[in-house]
């Protein structure tokens, strides 16, 4: 029997139309939750990430009926920002601080490797200059939109791109690992130890706050930099609430996985096939000079090869902090280097895009 969809009225039967996205956000849900108990059987990298990213994507790709639930990817931000920020003790601040002149290498090279990719995607696709610049800088994929919209490019375009970029990285880099049979012993902790349910809650509202402040002087990923800047603050005075619960972290994973597989959609790939293989290209060729990087990286800076690499590689804050979790690798080390390229990018997106601009459009600016 075929779906009928949402009745087409505007309006007239806006509960109708709550009840229908309800249960599509259910099936995700749903669907999410099958992928993630498949992915822990077989005893992947990342089961509860990667799970539900690959199952709701293949299912909504068929057939294009499964939802987001409504702040889905704000709550899976939090929960990953807050066991990210746990691991914040003293000891690791003096370590960021020592590691400072490398994560600022880092950041330079993150920027260089954007411009190298807008310049390739933009001779290869023809795509003006604004959607080629945004859809490989290598920032999160609502602020790269949103500047898009802002420069005149394509928003379609530039979300695509960073939701293939991000997928690729995820299902790419912690398999890689796993089959090469990279691990560390991590000597990062998280400084709380013992769950308190009264600390959790002084925790939980702690977060929350600070994401909710930062959503409102419009932070770039404020659920995830909000929460994990807050619980930084705490642990590395040397407080600890409440140690964060493995169930959280892996819901937390399971709804971001759900909010990456919703954007592939059945018109996706149909969309713009050639711009999107080049994207699929150059993202495969930034992990690969990421690589080459991270090895500069860790004989300059002392860190362990697997740790630079992660750090460097270019994925988003979550789910590379995460795959460093996974692989017993430098947790909040990684977090510093992405969290800090993050702020950084964002803070010279608009002159640099400028500059590209006068560059790729030289008799525009005479």
């Amino acid at each position: 029997m075929t779906d009928p969809g949402p009745p087409r009225d505007g309006g007239e039967n806006a509960a109708f139309r709550a009840a229908f996205s309800f249960q599509r956000s259910l099936a995700a849900l749903a669907v999410a939750g099958v992928g993630a108990i498949i992915c822990v059987y077989l005893k992947t990298p990342l089961p509860w990430l990667i799970g539900p990213l690959v199952a709701v994507a293949i299912v909504s790709m068929a057939q294009g009926k499964l939802e987001e639930p409504p702040l889905a990817r704000q709550a899976g931000q939090w929960a990953i920002g807050v066991a990210l920020g746990l691991y914040f003790s003293p000891e690791v601040v003096r370590e960021i601080v020592r590691l400072s002149p490398w994560i600022a290498a880092a950041v330079i090279f993150s920027i260089v490797l954007g411009w190298l990719g807008a310049w390739l995607l933009s001779k290869a696709t023809a795509v003006d200059p604004a959607t080629s610049f945004f859809a490989m800088a290598i920032g999160g994929a609502s602020e790269m939109a949103a500047q898009a919209q802002r420069h005149g490019g394509r928003v379609d375009k530039v979300a695509a791109s960073h939701a293939l970029r991000i997928m690729l990285v995820v299902l790419i880099v912690p398999f890689l690992f796993n089959s090469m049979n990279v691990h560390g012993l991590d000597p990062y902790t998280p400084l709380a130890k013992t769950f308190s349910w009264g600390g959790l809650a002084v925790l939980v509202a702690v977060t929350a706050g600070a994401a909710a402040v930062m959503e409102r002087i419009d932070s770039p990923n404020s659920w995830m930099i909000g929460p994990l800047l807050a619980a930084a603050i705490v642990t590395a005075t040397g407080n600890s609430f409440s140690s964060f619960p493995a169930a959280i972290v892996n819901a937390g994973q399971l709804l971001i996985g759900v909010s990456l597989g919703a954007r592939f959609t059945p018109e996706f790939f149909r969309a713009a096939p050639r711009f999107l293989s080049m994207v699929a290209a150059i993202s495969l060729l930034y992990m690969l000079l990421a690589g080459a990087f991270s090895a500069l990286l860790a004989r300059g800076s002392g860190l362990p090869w697997p740790t630079a690499a992660i750090a460097t590689t270019p994925g988003g804050i979550g789910e590379m902090a995460l795959t460093a979790q996974a692989l017993q690798l430098g947790v909040p080390i990684v977090a510093a280097f992405h969290t800090i390229r993050l702020l950084a990018l964002l803070l010279v997106v608009g002159a640099m895009y400028r500059c590209w601009r006068r560059l790729m459009e030289p008799d525009a600016h005479r």
